[in-house]
């Protein structure tokens, strides 16, 4: 009967016992999943400075059936980031609303059931309405390009906005053929150092502005053949002297305000003022007289918000027509400073200063 009784006891005991060892061990499995659901991400709380940005944790993403998903390595700031913070620039539709970046360079971690053109492990870059500034993001598959082996994480992560956006507005909506002349504003700025390596890659003369002789200087080591230095706001007469030894067929114009009619001074007949950017301003006059008798074209152009398969067709094109010249070392992305994920703060303070000359990049992921 003792034995009986305890033979049950002890079999109370181990029932007892698994059933705890079975709790502890769902606990501890639930804690994984649920760490595997979050991911560090650079939010930005409310409207205002650098002091709104805060390194959080945050659901991740997951891909739908025609996304893939990608840890991100390295990323880096633009000018839309900045605006984004200070409540000037939100982020499009179906992007997220606080957590900026534009670009990214990872690998891919995991695909949506459609998927058919990466694989898991694959080294990937590509440009996003928003959320790039976080350890994963989803992405269509088909706005991916592959990362040439050559390039480094963060040099990949300097390439996707300042080289797309340079390669379409140059090479596709200005049509920029050898031998014609391009002007350049703001040309130690990430698009604008592209631009003069793509018009050099075109063996098109590519001339520059800048606020500082320095920057043009170092201009030239990327393609630039010569430069202008603008001490204030840029007036009709600036144009025609930057037009002195010959009118140019294409304009670039990242800065916008006065800059745009003073670019017009500077256009060939039947030239192509492409507008990028607006920093100097979003509103300006124009000699309209002028812009008739030169048969100018003037061109508004935006990446951010365009409709996917716009984004799929400037991305494809950029892989098909430029990556190969990185992967040949003719074109190099061209890198200001770099900056731990925790440190979005610094990086957006040296954004602001306005002395940077190429990107400024955050290294996302521990490499």
């Amino acid at each position: 009967m003792f034995w009986q009784k305890n033979k049950q006891f002890d079999t109370f005991c181990h029932t007892r016992t698994a059933r705890i060892v079975t709790l502890l061990t769902g606990h501890r499995d639930t804690a994984k999943k649920m760490s595997g659901t979050e991911m560090r991400a650079a939010k930005i709380v409310q409207p205002g400075g650098v002091e709104v940005l805060q390194v959080l944790k945050v659901a991740k993403p997951q891909p739908e059936a025609s996304d893939v998903l990608v840890r991100v390595r390295s990323s880096a700031l633009n000018r839309a980031d900045i605006l984004q913070r200070r409540g000037k620039y939100p982020a499009p539709r179906g992007a997220h609303p606080d957590i900026p970046g534009m670009e990214f360079a990872g690998e891919v971690e995991a695909c949506g059931s459609l998927v058919s053109l990466w694989k898991t492990g694959d080294r990937v870059m590509g440009l996003i309405g928003g959320g790039a500034h976080a350890e994963y993001l989803v992405a269509h598959e088909r706005t991916l390009a592959e990362i040439p082996a050559n390039l480094s994480w963060e040099e990949a992560a300097a390439i996707p906005e300042a080289f797309i956006t340079a390669h379409d507005a140059l090479w596709i909506q200005a049509g920029l053929r050898p031998n014609q002349r391009v002007l350049i504003h703001a040309v130690g700025s990430g698009v604008g150092l592209a631009a003069a390596q793509l018009a050099h890659a075109m063996n098109a003369l590519s001339i520059g502005t800048s606020r500082t002789a320095d920057k043009l200087a170092r201009a030239r080591k990327y393609g630039l053949n010569s430069g202008f230095e603008v001490s204030g706001n840029p007036t009709a007469e600036d144009g025609q002297r930057w037009a002195a030894s010959g009118a140019f067929d294409v304009i670039l114009d990242l800065v916008g305000g006065p800059y745009t009619n003073a670019s017009l001074h500077a256009l060939a007949p039947k030239g192509c003022i492409i507008l990028i950017g607006t920093m100097g301003g979003t509103r300006g006059e124009l000699d309209l007289g002028l812009m008739l008798g030169r048969r100018a074209h003037m061109v508004g152009t935006v990446l951010r918000s365009r409709p996917l398969e716009e984004k799929i067709s400037v991305t494809l094109s950029f892989a098909r027509e430029v990556l190969p010249l990185f992967a040949r070392g003719i074109l190099r992305p061209v890198i200001d400073s770099e900056f731990d994920l925790s440190d979005i703060r610094r990086a957006h303070d040296r954004m602001e200063s306005n002395e940077t000359f190429g990107k400024v990049i955050l290294r996302v992921a521990k490499q």
